[in-house]
């Protein structure tokens, strides 16, 4: 079952899955898995994502502030925080246009000019529209990517080898983003 972090530790919490898959961008964030046996999977970067015509679209790396005076595309509630939050310490706000948890529809809005976004490279890697460029930021943003079950849970030989399995083949270079460049 696909859910937001907050409904998928819920879910695990009341006994509805033995395995929830969560990110997280701030140790503040974590406080919701308080309790529950936390495997870290991968730390996931995200990436300015810019129109293919964008002035800073042949940049190899740029700083979120390059991007102080543009129109955003936000995401999730929790990535649409983490947005504002990264925006302020670069020292803006952020303007946002437009809000989506649709990330081909995100995709869509930033190659037709309607606003730049990050997005993380789990994202990119696997739903990439031809009108893009992503771009690493400095410094890097990070969400990490944990897998969430009762300590108990851990024992039953189902459970354990499916951590195991997830820790094995998540592996952050099967993950890197098409980079088109302009």
């Amino acid at each position: 079952v696909e859910s937001e972090p907050p409904e998928a530790v819920a879910a695990l919490r009341v006994g509805d899955c033995d395995i929830a898959l969560a990110f997280s961008y701030t140790a503040r964030e974590t406080e919701l898995f308080d309790g529950l046996h936390v495997t870290p999977l991968l730390d996931d970067p995200l990436f300015a994502v810019v129109p293919r015509s964008h002035r800073l679209a042949h940049l190899e790396e740029l700083q979120v502030q390059q991007l102080a005076d543009e129109r955003w595309i936000a995401g999730c509630p929790r990535c649409r925080h983490n947005l504002v939050e990264v925006c302020q310490g670069a020292g803006f706000a952020a303007d946002i246009a437009f809000a989506t948890d649709d990330n081909a529809a995100a995709q869509s809005f930033v190659a037709h000019g309607l606003g730049v976004a990050l997005m993380p490279r789990l994202v990119l890697a696997s739903v990439h529209h031809p009108g893009i460029v992503e771009i690493p930021v400095r410094p890097p943003v990070v969400r990490q990517i944990v897998a969430l079950t009762w300590d108990d849970a851990r024992r039953v030989p189902a459970i354990s080898a499916m951590l195991d399995a997830l820790v094995r083949n998540a592996r952050p270079a099967r993950l890197t983003p098409a980079r088109a460049r302009p």
